[in-house]
């Protein structure tokens, strides 16, 4: 039976999977019908066909996933490099709104800033490899899920997160099957958007250590100018962890479909 709600799809950053929305979806669920996919090469999402992998193959398989689902203009929601395909979504017509957080695709190979991106990544994919045998013990401590998580640049309060789900995070990020793929070309970032094909939001978290707003949202601003910019206060680069209710508060502010 179809919705009468309008629909959201959410999408979500790098080495994760759609289960990164979980405490985000019932804030929203109310006001939207909500699609969480995982996308291409990430856990638990479609394989990949071909190789090497660009983003532009993930943004490929993003429309196969709206046109499968009926989806032609959804609003979306997006962190990270989820934001970076919403925005390219939002550029061939397929987006009433987007809400991006913290987006990844804002750096220039000439001032160094995509390199930093990428070893922070990399450091992250590293790091989870490393730590997977023991992470189930790692993380039962609360205080440890917070050090940990602030490490790798992630999140400032990772001790909100119950200890399974950081367990389940180290997975996602183990079993990425693109994590050495996607951003190792100059072509990957988000090429100047104006006028917007859309009413877009970039609200970028305060805290983000991994993509911090100082270098990453100046380009931003830059390249789409005519977008609504905030700072989401408090938070780290997957702000769902960090505040669920400042990020679905964020969205709805967006969509327009009122408070959580």
């Amino acid at each position: 039976m179809a919705s009468d709600k309008p629909p959201l799809v959410l999408l979500h950053p790098f080495l994760m999977s759609g289960n990164v929305w979980r405490d985000v979806v019932p804030l929203l669920s109310s006001h939207h019908e909500v699609f969480t996919p995982t996308l291409l090469g990430h856990r638990g999402g479609p394989p990949v066909q071909r190789r090497p992998v660009s983003i532009w193959d993930v943004t490929d398989a993003a429309v196969d996933y709206l046109n499968e689902h009926g989806l032609q203009r959804p609003h979306l929601a997006a962190n990270s490099m989820g934001a970076f395909v919403a925005l390219e979504l939002a550029r061939r017509g397929r987006a009433t709104t987007v809400c991006a957080l913290s987006p990844a695709g804002f750096w220039s190979t000439a001032d160094g800033s995509k390199a930093r991106a990428d070893n922070k990544v990399h450091r992250i994919a590293t790091m989870c490899r490393l730590t997977r045998p023991v992470a189930p013990l790692i993380f039962r401590s609360a205080m440890m899920r917070r050090f940990c998580l602030q490490f790798i640049n992630v999140a400032c309060h990772g001790d909100r997160l119950p200890a399974d789900r950081a367990v389940d995070g180290v997975e996602d990020t183990v079993e990425c099957s693109v994590a050495n793929e996607l951003f190792s070309t100059d072509d990957e970032l988000i090429a100047p958007l104006d006028p917007l094909p859309c009413p877009v939001t970039i609200a970028w978290s305060e805290k983000d250590s991994l993509l911090p707003v100082t270098t990453y949202g100046k380009i931003a601003r830059e390249r789409l100018p005519r977008a609504t910019f905030k700072i989401l206060p408090g938070v780290g680069h997957v702000p769902m962890i960090d505040d669920p209710e400042l990020v679905a508060g964020t969205i709805l502010a967006v969509t327009g479909a009122g408070t959580p």
